[in-house]
């Protein structure tokens, strides 16, 4: 072998016939090596499948998925005359049932662990923060992006390699009987609800049917796996009445309450993360968080809970959290050069429902301004999704900020004008309804020693306030961040 490493295939081409449920045109791919349904990130000897999505039919992008690399094709009888000839083609009825029965099969011949994670607040940043956590134990097959979806799931199965030791998977939703398909596709050992909130109520109508929504991540434990449910929030009771109806054999809490199997003792916030003290199922421990902010703290006591229950030592798993940095659009922090000094972006744009925009405000409260007369700075985009209460609950948050010390909030959207007319005179800045009103005047406002944090639901598209700023200013040299 001249001492070469054997690197086993994702999957051969002729075991994925049956899964698929497919008949061959052309020469049968030998291997492949990755699964995908986008051809702009389309790699060599990956499998594609043309999924029809809301704007776009992938059947369009057959060829150029051949061009790219791609190793074969899944394509639907409706479509293959206007395809075939471009490559290796397995021809299906239905090109996304196809994708979630290979998504099952990578999940019956895994032998290692798999974790499902959930929760109206926090449920990316915990499988992140898993992905790290994790791979310091064995081979971790995590989710990427926000793949939580119908075709998020199984895409991710499907691409799981057969020597997983865990595998971490987000299940979202944004209706009733969302989670229930998708957590059977995933078959999980670890059901983790990280945060009940207000979310989606556009759609469900009350915070009780988003805890039965979230509940059911629990319907598709394995026999004698185990439920995580969040000690503190006001519809524990009813999340562990589900959990008690399903096959999980060990039913764990984390949060500040007295009694929870994971309890948060002490909470020490620093500008590039915190020291948090923990009571794990009876073992102190006391550890650093790469990442700021209290909620990430109550949930790391969720991904210890989990390591436990996939088999990692608790010290190490705590060890490896020291690593963990917040992602991009979730509290990312930046530093950036303005002027003679530097700025600090916290960069919170991906999301936003009323707990996770107190977290925040929370987050950017304790944040240290890089210079002595630096000013805390939220620019705050529409909540979306919240139903009939939508104008009080953007209106509320006026009275969290009040209490803090944040020097200034402009806000964007016709929603966010309730908080604006809700904020104390000295507190209320800029208000637009929409960011380009007010873009210009913010660039125009910032000033050596500020931080900066940017808020809002993903139709708000405060990402552009992040863009702008980051392309205006240079990011600060590497040595700042540390010192």
């Amino acid at each position: 072998m001249n001492g070469e490493v054997m690197i086993s295939p994702l999957w051969t081409g002729l075991e994925l016939i049956a899964p698929l449920q497919a008949r061959v045109l052309g020469v049968m791919p030998r291997i492949v090596n990755g699964v995908s349904i986008d051809t702009r990130t389309l790699r060599m000897d990956d499998l594609y499948f043309a999924i029809r999505g809301e704007i776009h039919d992938g059947h369009a992008f057959v060829r150029n998925a051949f061009e790219a690399g791609a190793a074969a094709a899944v394509v639907d009888e409706a479509h293959v005359d206007a395809v075939k000839g471009f490559g290796p083609l397995y021809v299906v009825h239905d090109v996304l049932a196809a994708m979630e029965r290979l998504g099952q099969a990578a999940r019956k011949r895994m032998t290692g662990m798999v974790v499902a994670v959930t929760g109206s607040v926090g449920k990316t940043s915990t499988k992140e923060a898993m992905r790290g956590v994790f791979s310091a134990f064995g081979n971790t097959h995590v989710s990427a992006a926000s793949y939580n979806n119908h075709w998020g799931v199984p895409l991710t199965l499907a691409r799981m390699p057969l020597d997983t030791t865990v595998g971490v998977f987000e299940i979202g939703m944004n209706h009733a009987n969302e989670i229930r398909p998708l957590v059977q596709m995933v078959r999980p050992h670890v059901a983790v609800i990280t945060a009940i909130a207000p979310v989606h109520l556009e759609n469900l109508g009350s915070i009780e049917a988003v805890a039965d929504a979230k509940a059911e991540i629990f319907e598709g434990l394995e026999a004698g796996g185990v439920a995580i449910i969040p000690r503190d929030t006001p519809q524990y009771r009813r999340l562990d009445n589900w959990a008690r109806q399903s096959r999980a054999g060990a039913f764990l809490t984390f949060g500040e309450t007295e009694g929870a199997d994971a309890r948060l003792l002490g909470f020490e916030p620093a500008a590039d993360g915190s020291v948090v003290t923990a009571d794990i199922m009876g073992q102190r421990l006391r550890y650093r968080l790469g990442a700021p902010g209290r909620h990430l703290a109550s949930n790391s006591l969720a991904l210890l809970l989990a390591a436990r229950a996939v088999g990692m030592d608790v010290v190490d798993a705590a060890r490896e959290l020291s690593h963990v940095t917040a992602p991009a659009g979730r509290g990312e922090q930046i530093r950036l050069v303005v002027g003679d000094g530097d700025i600090t972006l916290i960069d919170e744009s991906y999301n936003a429902n009323p707990v996770s925009m107190r977290a925040a405000l929370q987050l950017l409260a304790e944040a240290p301004p890089p210079a002595m007369f630096g000013r805390r700075i939220a620019m705050l985009g529409d909540m979306l999704e919240l139903g009939p209460q939508e104008m009080m609950l953007h209106a509320e948050l006026g009275a969290v900020i009040a209490k803090l010390p944040i020097d200034l909030v402009h806000t964007v959207g016709p929603r966010m004008a309730n908080l604006h007319d809700a904020l104390p005179i000295d507190k209320r800045g800029l208000h637009g309804a929409a960011v380009a009103e007010v873009l210009d005047q913010l660039m125009a406002q910032v000033a050596p020693g500020d931080v900066i944090m940017i808020k809002g639901s993903n139709g708000a598209r405060m990402g552009a306030v992040v863009s702008a700023l980051k392309q205006r200013y240079a990011a600060a040299p590497a040595q700042d961040l540390e010192g």
